[in-house]
């Protein structure tokens, strides 16, 4: 059977025609996945500047316990709360150590009063967000444990 060349011509322009097709079709697939991925992007990018304004409706609230070691009981430890308002309220703790040493009874004192007053702070909904410690001690002998906690809760 002989094919004319019309015939094959024709055959080869509707596979040209076919595979551009097909080229098309993908580019077509891509730029659809571009703009999901771009549209995604966006969507990302709004919330995290709406999490970033987050930061405006809170109020925050510091509390620091400050725990002497001084031996014989010569320290001084305060547990102190810092208001959003600047205002300071001091509550004593004992002293880590008395005249013949280190007193469990006066750490498990500190304790409680700490555990109490983060306590009362989380019924009035403040909410724990950090806590940092730290040692301080300019002999071997004296020194200071301070612990601050960092509490935030919605503005009302």
């Amino acid at each position: 059977m002989k094919v004319f060349p019309d015939v094959r011509l024709f055959a080869v322009l509707q596979k040209k025609k076919f595979l551009l097709f097909l080229q098309n079709n993908e580019k077509i697939k891509k730029a659809k996945i571009m703009k999901k991925s771009l549209l995604i992007v966006v969507v990302l990018f709004l919330l995290a500047i709406d999490a970033m304004s987050q930061g405006e409706k809170y109020e925050y609230l510091q509390i620091s316990a400050i725990e002497s070691v001084v031996p014989g009981g010569f320290g001084r430890s305060r547990l102190i709360t810092t208001g959003k308002d600047g205002q300071v309220m001091e509550t004593d703790l004992k002293n880590f150590y008395s005249l013949v040493g280190i007193n469990f009874k006066n750490i498990q004192n500190n304790d409680k009063v700490i555990v109490d007053r983060l306590n009362e702070l989380a019924q009035e909904g403040w909410e724990l967000i950090a806590v940092t410690s730290g040692v301080e001690s300019s002999t071997e002998k004296t020194g200071l444990f301070i612990t601050r906690y960092l509490f935030r809760r919605l503005k009302k």
